[in-house]
């Protein structure tokens, strides 16, 4: 069965982004955007992989990613209709038309949806954000990997919008990185 991992970069305070969406305080610099670079390619946006070296470069962990749309429109903003054109892409969106055929728009419950492909055949799903669809799928994430740059914003989008819910992972690997950032791996505790 494939497994959904919400890959996410984070603030030392624990928001996504900044209260209207801002993430350009986010630096992406030395050893570890290197190391992004290496492990998870496919997750850089198709406008950046040619300046980052990374035209024609396999997908290594995903080939599904997930976005809410408000993680969507700051690309539609500027004309991005299709961010990751080397990955099958979902918007979850009751409000959004269908723009791209690159790009489906899924109108439903998100759950059934990840839960049906989770059954099919497949490399991982990255769940790219944002945080009211990390909230409705916490459930069925087997997976965070969470990149924690030593920024403090003070307010803004938080890791996961969810009710109350007490939800354990256990950690299977933690990196530093002379940036001062890191990044930590959890898997879900098996309930």
């Amino acid at each position: 069965m494939r497994q959904l991992t919400y890959y996410v970069g984070t603030t030392l305070d624990g928001f996504i982004a900044g209260p209207e969406g801002q993430f350009d305080f986010f630096p992406f610099e030395g050893d570890l955007a290197a190391a992004l670079l290496a492990e998870y390619p496919e997750t850089i946006p198709a406008h950046g992989r040619g300046p980052l070296g990374l035209d024609g470069v396999a997908n290594k962990r995903f080939d599904t990613v997930l976005m809410g749309r408000a993680t969507y429109e700051p690309g539609l903003a500027v004309g991005v209709t299709s961010p990751y054109p080397h990955l099958r892409q979902y918007v979850f969106s009751r409000s959004l038309a269908q723009l791209d055929p690159e790009v489906e728009i899924v109108p439903s419950d998100p759950v059934a949806f990840v839960r049906d492909l989770k059954r099919q055949d497949g490399a991982g799903i990255w769940l790219c954000g944002g945080a009211n669809l990390a909230g409705q799928l916490l459930a069925e994430i087997d997976e965070l990997i969470i990149k924690r740059y030593p920024v403090v914003i003070g307010s803004g989008i938080p890791l996961f919008d969810a009710p109350f819910l007490p939800t354990r992972f256990t950690l299977t690997d933690s990196r530093v990185f002379n940036t001062g950032a890191t990044v930590t791996t959890y898997a879900t505790q098996q309930k």
